[in-house]
């Protein structure tokens, strides 16, 4: 067996624990600590940052909700929003989280509060999408489930559509991936599923999140965040065309400190390199952008494809958190 999700998940916290150290930097500075970025190690300890805590969050909602089968979007709005307030109070919230998630969650906290009005509806910072993969890697989940909960973990924090719609189109990348598509023709699946979600707005998960904004319909408001997503699939499919790996790929795609810009600038690092898992996740680590977050999503399209032999025993062994990112993995698995 692939194992897709035991990849997929360590993949992701390998890339997350890489590109930590490189967060904030620029590239000559990167090199000049690290070294040829071909050649970076796994730093020790190997701690990775709040985007494997939150995927982990997030794992863990699933896992309560599905003891009972996947409930609908209320529980699972539940499950998570405990799950992320739980994050936000624990002392191991210590490795510099987004403003927005903390203020989400410190609004989420109040429980007479409506999770819509906690919804932070300015912000599509990558904190929606880097911990979506679990959505990705549960076989069972119908398409509609792991698309409206994609969006609905996205909005509970990050209420933009850009948030919302990199959100469903990671978790539809892990899966397909994990499914055994081939990378060389993921861009163009992503970009027909947006074309065809464009003015499909998930009333049953989201309820009326769009009435916040200042957009005059649903339809409206979702298809703002899906023509954001097409235009960076656009930049990523002229950028794998013409790729130099040895060039920063945030010059490409973006720094991935949003949402859309995470999503294709880990894709680009993906499939600069789709079947040499650590040459992606070192690739994306030494960028000059959100170096761990765009390595924690390069990771977990890596291992999704791969499976959990992509990743060193080594270097596996030594990940923070392992044991609950081998649990998880397992479980979904079998």
């Amino acid at each position: 067996m692939k194992r897709a999700a035991t990849g997929s998940l360590i993949g992701l916290a390998l890339g997350d624990a890489l590109g930590f150290p490189a967060e904030f930097d620029d590239v000559p500075s990167i090199l000049a600590k690290f070294g040829p970025w071909r050649e970076t190690e796994l730093p020790s300890p190997a701690m990775v940052t709040d985007d494997t805590q939150m995927t982990l969050a997030l794992g863990r909602a699933l896992t309560r909700a599905a003891e009972r089968s996947l409930c609908g979007p209320e529980r699972f709005a539940h499950m998570a929003r405990t799950e992320f307030v739980a994050w936000n109070e624990s002392p191991d919230n210590n490795r510099a989280p987004g403003a927005t998630c903390i203020r989400a969650c410190e609004l989420l906290a109040d429980e007479e509060r409506p999770w819509r009005d906690a919804s932070q509806l300015h912000s599509k910072g990558c904190g929606a999408n880097m911990r979506v993969a679990p959505l990705g890697l549960m076989p069972w989940l119908g398409d509609d489930m792991r698309a409206g909960a994609a969006q609905l973990q996205s909005a509970l924090t990050h209420g933009h559509p850009t948030a919302l719609a990199a959100s469903d189109l990671t978790a539809y990348a892990v899966r397909l991936l994990a499914a055994g598509t081939e990378p060389l023709g993921l861009v163009g699946r992503l970009r027909s599923y947006a074309l065809e979600n464009r003015t499909h707005y998930r009333e049953h998960w989201l309820g009326d999140l769009w009435t916040r904004s200042q957009d005059p319909g649903p339809e409206h408001f979702i298809a703002r965040g899906w023509d954001e997503c097409l235009a960076v699939l656009e930049r990523l499919a002229a950028a794998v065309k013409d790729a130099n790996p040895e060039t920063d790929p945030c010059l490409a795609t973006g720094a991935g400190w949003i949402a859309e810009e995470a999503l294709a600038t880990g894709l680009l690092c993906f499939l600069l390199f789709p079947d040499e898992p650590l040459t992606a996740i070192r690739r994306a680590a030494c960028s000059s952008g959100d170096s761990d977050s765009i390595a924690c999503l390069a990771g977990a399209f890596a291992g999704a494809h791969l499976g959990a032999g992509a990743w060193p025993k080594e270097w596996a062994e030594r990940i923070e958190y392992r044991d609950e990112l081998l649990a998880l993995g397992q479980a979904w698995d079998a």
